[in-house]
C-alpha cells in the first residue's frame, strides 16, 4: 500500500442508524482535524417522529435516497471530483443491518469504480477518535467514555486499535434511558434533547433517584432500574409541568453522577490522566460541565468533540478510515457488515 496516496482525500460514509453522514478528510497525522475538507449530514428525525423511535426499514430506504446527493454535496463543498479520492471509508457496524448495507454497498461500488481501497470502520471507534478532529487532540494512552443511544462503555485506549473494555452496559444504554424516560414523561421524539432542555427548568432536590451500580465495585452500567424509578415517581405525582421538570432534572443528575463516578473509577484503575468523552450523550451540557469540573479537581484532562461530532457523522468515519488506510489496512471487494461487533477484536492501526 502506497501511503503517498493518502495525501489524497478519504471519503467517509456513515449510515449505521437514522443519520446519513458524509465527509471528506485529507489525512494529516500531525493535525488530523485540520485535514477535514467537508462534511454534510441529513437527520431522519422528522421521518421517525410519528413512530416515537427509529423504524429500521424506513431508515434504510431514506439512506438510499439521501446518500449519493450528500456525496455530491460534500465533493462540491470541497471543490473536488471523485477522481481526487484516495480511498473510501464506511461504517461496517455495529448498527441496523439494512442501514449499514446501504452505506457499505455504495462505498464498495465507488471504491471499485475509482480503483481505490475501501475499509469498513467500527462505529464506536469512530466516536472514540472524534476528539482527534479538534485543535488539541488527545494522545494515547487515555480512557474513553462512549455514551450513545445504543452504547455506554468505558474503554482503556493504549493506542489506536489497542482497546480494552473496562465496563459496558448491562441493559439500557445512557442515551436509550434518556429517550425512554422522556417518552414516559410525555416528551416529543427525540426524547433525550427534549428531556435535557426540560431539566433546565427543574428544581434541585425536589426528587432524588439512585445512582445505579455505584454502591458496588466494577465499571459496568445499568439504567433500566432508574427508568422504573422515574415512571413510579411520575405516576404517583401531581403531574404538573413543574413536577415534570423536577423529575427530568433528578433523572439527568442521576445519570451524570453515575457516569462521573464510573469515569473516576476507570481513571484510578488504569492510572490514565486523560479522559475522552464521545457519543450522542457527550453533547449533554451538564455531563460536559461536571466532567470538566471533576478534571480540574482531580488533575485529569477532559477531551470532547465539538457538538456536531458527538452524534453520528461522516467526519469521524473518514478519520478512522484514513488512519487505517494509511497504515496499509483495507478489505476485499465483498460487501460485509456487522450489526454486532466487539471493539476489542480490532487490529492495531500501525
Amino acid at each position: 500500500m502506497d501511503n503517498q496516496q493518502f495525501s489524497k482525500p478519504v471519503l467517509g460514509i456513515e449510515t449505521s442508524c437514522d443519520e446519513t453522514g458524509v465527509a471528506l478528510l485529507r489525512w494529516e497525522p500531525a493535525a488530523p482535524g485540520r485535514g477535514l475538507l467537508a462534511h454534510t449530514l441529513y437527520s431522519q428525525i422528522k421521518l421517525h417522529a410519528d413512530y416515537g423511535g427509529v423504524v429500521p426499514e424506513l431508515a434504510s430506504r431514506d439512506h438510499v435516497r439521501k446518500l449519493l446527493p450528500l456525496v455530491r454535496e460534500a465533493l462540491a463543498e470541497a471543490g473536488l471530483t471523485p477522481a481526487d479520492l484516495g480511498g473510501v471509508a464506511y461504517t461496517a457496524g455495529p448498527g441496523l443491518v439494512g442501514a449499514l448495507l446501504v452505506g457499505a454497498a455504495a462505498a464498495r461500488a465507488m471504491a471499485w469504480a475509482l480503483g481505490v481501497p475501501a475499509i469498513g470502520v467500527h462505529h464506536m471507534e469512530g466516536h472514540l477518535l472524534a476528539p482527534l478532529l479538534e485543535d488539541d487532540p488527545p494522545a494515547p494512552p487515555f480512557v474513553a467514555l462512549l455514551v450513545s443511544g445504543g452504547h455506554s462503555m468505558l474503554v482503556e485506549v493504549a493506542a489506536i486499535g489497542d482497546y480494552r473494555i473496562l465496563g459496558d452496559t448491562l441493559d439500557d444504554a445512557a442515551g436509550e434511558a434518556f429517550d425512554k424516560t422522556a417518552k414516559l414523561l410525555g416528551l416529543p421524539y427525540p426524547g433525550g434533547p427534549a428531556l435535557a432542555a426540560l431539566a433546565g427548568q427543574g428544581r434541585h432536590g425536589a426528587f432524588r433517584f439512585a445512582r445505579p451500580m455505584t454502591d458496588r465495585p466494577g465499571l459496568d452500567f445499568s439504567f433500566s432500574g432508574l427508568k422504573t424509578q422515574v415512571l413510579l415517581a411520575w405516576q404517583q405525582s401531581d403531574r404538573r409541568e413543574q413536577t415534570r421538570a423536577d423529575i427530568a432534572l433528578a433523572f439527568e443528575e442521576a445519570v451524570v453522577d453515575t457516569l462521573l463516578i464510573k469515569c473516576r473509577r476507570a481513571l484510578a484503575t488504569t492510572g490514565a490522566r486523560r479522559l475522552v468523552i464521545a457519543g450522542g450523550v457527550g453533547a449533554n451540557r451538564r455531563l460536559r460541565e461536571e466532567l470538566a469540573k471533576a478534571g480540574q479537581q482531580d488533575g485529569f484532562s477532559t477531551y470532547f468533540p465539538r457538538l456536531a461530532f458527538c452524534t453520528d457523522n461522516g467526519a469521524m468515519i473518514a478519520l478512522a478510515g484514513a488512519i487505517r488506510l494509511a497504515a496499509g489496512q483495507h478489505q476485499g471487494e465483498a460487501v460485509q457488515v456487522f450489526p454486532r461487533w466487539d471493539l476489542e477484536t480490532l487490529p492495531p492501526a500501525d
